[in-house]
């Protein structure tokens, strides 16, 4: 089967293509709260979409999805071409993180860190959610409005995630 690539780990230079790494790494922007709490500021671009698109707003939601295995069967991607989405654990627990620029393109696979969201621009083609433990709680940020805001892609032939970097 020649449709199987490999997770990487999930980097802020390799991801910024479909969008930001958050993370709290370095040192904070500022200190807040009587210096005992450090602000990482503004992270990442939220995008909801141009002004011809009927009224949205920001959203947080929170899902709960059932923790998936390695090797993966990714059948599907989609996107969402009216708003960005971030997601951000809720635990400290890895998560794959599946992009690719369009469909016809071999995926990537990211795998975080634990402690590490991300936020996919506004149209970039990703993997459904997939929690690699239990419990799979993520706070997420969308655009929340009445038109439609998502695209699937089915693949002919499924893709295999199999763990570890490098090229397969």
């Amino acid at each position: 089967m020649n449709r199987i690539f490999r997770t990487e780990p999930l980097t802020a230079p390799a991801f910024a293509p479909f969008g930001e790494v958050l993370e709290a790494t370095g040192s904070p922007d500022r200190l807040i709260n009587q210096g005992l709490c450090g602000r990482f500021h503004d992270r990442a671009v939220l995008d909801f979409g141009p002004e011809t698109l009927p009224a949205g707003r920001a959203g947080i939601s929170l899902f709960h999805a059932e923790p998936r295995s390695l090797p993966y069967r990714l059948e599907l991607v989609e996107r969402h071409p009216e708003g960005s989405q971030a997601f951000l654990p809720m635990t400290q627990h890895p998560f794959l993180v599946i992009v690719t620029e369009h469909p016809e393109a071999k995926p990537r696979a990211f795998l975080t860190n634990g402690a590490q969201g991300i936020n996919l621009r506004r149209g970039t083609w990703h993997g459904v959610l997939t929690p690699l433990a239990a419990p799979g709680l993520f706070a997420v940020v969308d655009r929340i409005g009445t038109s439609p805001n998502l695209e699937e892609h089915w693949f002919d032939s499924p893709w295999l995630v199999v763990s570890g970097a490098g090229q397969a």
